[in-house]
């Protein structure tokens, strides 16, 4: 039931998906006459849908449209492809600042010094060394990076915003060239993330950390990357089950492959 309503949700923002396959007896079954004109099967929902179906041809041409789990499956994906354009998005705000940083380090660190002193009434009466806070001392050893290092910086993070935005398109078209990209960069960052975790613990990265790891181990699984459950020729097949025939066994108008005539699923 929730597949068929996963399904339906999406008809129902995008419409049906028709097709009349050049086989007679699939085109009967997925082909109803009506009062008011010609229906066909929706090959997402199993609903039928009032007039000329959307393509035609063979029953191995239909277009392979995602349903049930692998709707669900594409769904994840671009969440995980809105999550990195965002990402990269601030990676990229965060490299402009560097860069422009680096261009009035003397002013900045003056502007710096001279600004501090207007908090120091508060530090001093709750006995607060501000000279020699962390995130101050932090923020001090910046203004002593050499220019050249700093454009070193701001070119990595560009470089680090470029291949999450890259990412993020291939996942939102479901390329698997991206899938492998995302696994290989996001298990590359999770030491390092792992490592800025220990110095510093905080909501936003435990999320941060948490959110790359069940990514990867999901991607890894579900899309069966690295030989993992069969690897590609597994996943290929699992895939291609999406057939014509699948479709009217979903809405329990043919017999399973096994049980009669129902065994002219495509490969």
């Amino acid at each position: 039931m929730f597949k068929r309503d996963w399904d339906r949700r999406t008809c129902a923002k995008r419409g049906h998906i028709t097709y009349k396959p050049t086989e007679p007896e699939l085109a009967a079954r997925l082909h109803a006459a009506t009062a008011v004109g010609d229906a066909w099967r929706c090959l997402r929902c199993g609903d039928f849908a009032l007039g000329a179906p959307h393509g035609s041809g063979p029953a191995q041409n239909a277009p392979l449209v995602p349903r049930g789990k692998a709707l669900r499956d594409l769904f994840i994906l671009r969440f995980l492809a809105v999550e990195r354009v965002l990402r990269g998005v601030v990676i990229i705000l965060i490299a402009w600042g560097v860069w422009k940083f680096s261009n009035s380090q003397d002013a900045v660190h003056r502007v710096f010094d001279e600004n501090l002193t207007v908090f120091k009434p508060v530090t001093d009466h709750f006995h607060w060394d501000l000279e020699h806070a962390p995130i101050v001392e932090t923020i001090r050893k910046t203004f002593d990076y050499k220019k050249s290092t700093l454009l070193i910086v701001a070119g990595a993070l560009v470089a680090y915003a470029l291949i999450e935005i890259v990412e993020a398109v291939g996942l939102w078209l479901n390329k698997r060239w991206a899938e492998y990209l995302t696994v290989v960069a996001t298990a590359a960052f999770l030491p390092l993330e792992g490592y800025e975790l220990h110095e510093h613990v905080s909501a936003v990265k435990i999320c941060t950390l948490l959110l790359n790891i069940a990514a990867v181990l999901w991607i890894m699984l579900s899309k069966r990357l690295f030989g993992l459950r069969g690897g590609v020729v597994a996943f290929e097949a699992e895939r291609h089950s999406a057939s014509l025939l699948e479709v009217e066994e979903a809405a329990g108008a043919v017999p399973h492959p096994g049980h009669g005539h129902g065994a002219h699923a495509r490969t």
